[in-house]
């Protein structure tokens, strides 16, 4: 009897196993390269939540939506902004209403060495330094941001030989990070993430730049794919907010 009870909950658990791998999906995701430590985070927790897995691509926003534009084969795109997701509607390359805002992005001004400065405005207006890293704002929103503090602070034309201008915020991190420009316009989840020394942070008041609203979207590739539904799902879900939160982001 027991024998024959262990056969009877084997072939369950064998048919479980496959409804499972029968129903498990992929989904391509393009993401934001400043959401690269967040959405590393967030896969594993939807593979388990969900069984689907996500292949995640990362870049400047506008150069993915660029490659979505031109036929790329995502089925979402988390953006670093607003503007693009919107255009990706107006444009049909997304299925409307899938549009939402999952994150609300902070900008700091970060240097890796400790003291770097006491008075910011007068570290910005002196330009004692070689080199001052931001983003490719025409790319980049957070190298819009960054291009908006600086226009505030009225350092934006004074500083323009001293910039060195990163293709997306990830290299512009490293610039930083690696001491090739003393200081960088970056994002807060990328000093939060960041395992060495703490640095000098500026925690830029948001009345300096307009409010960076990171928005994701369904695109038209991944209409019909139940795995690319279900992680637009998740990334709503408590979970998913305590860990982007969890990264420096605000959530709505």
């Amino acid at each position: 009897m027991f024998k024959r009870t262990m056969f009877v909950i084997t072939l369950l658990c064998a048919a479980v196993s496959v409804a499972q791998s029968t129903f498990a999906g992929e989904v391509s995701v393009a993401v934001a390269t400043n959401f690269t430590d967040a959405a590393r985070g967030l896969a594993p927790l939807f593979e388990k939540a969900t069984g689907h897995t996500a292949r995640i691509s990362f870049g400047s926003t506008g150069k993915l939506y660029t490659q979505i534009e031109n036929g790329a084969p995502f089925e979402l795109f988390l953006a670093a902004d607003s503007r693009r997701p919107q255009k990706a509607e107006s444009e049909g390359l997304a299925v409307p209403g899938s549009r939402f805002t999952y994150a609300m992005g902070k900008l700091v001004l970060w240097s890796a060495k400790s003291a770097a400065w006491s008075d910011v405005e007068s570290y910005l207006k002196r330009g004692s330094f070689a080199h001052l890293a931001i983003a490719n704002p025409k790319t980049a929103p957070y190298g819009l941001a960054a291009e908006q503090v600086m226009q505030g602070l009225g350092v934006w034309q004074a500083l323009q030989p001293r910039i060195a201008q990163g293709d997306s915020i990830a290299q512009t991190f490293q610039f930083v990070a690696t001491g090739n420009a003393e200081a960088g316009f970056v994002a807060a989840s990328q000093v939060k993430a960041w395992k060495g020394d703490a640095g000098t942070v500026w925690d830029i008041p948001q009345a300096l730049y307009a409010p960076i609203e990171q928005q994701a979207l369904l695109l038209k590739k991944g209409e019909n794919n139940s795995a690319a539904k279900a992680f637009l799902k998740f990334l709503q879900s408590e979970t998913a907010r305590t860990v982007i939160t969890g990264y420096g982001y605000g959530v709505q």
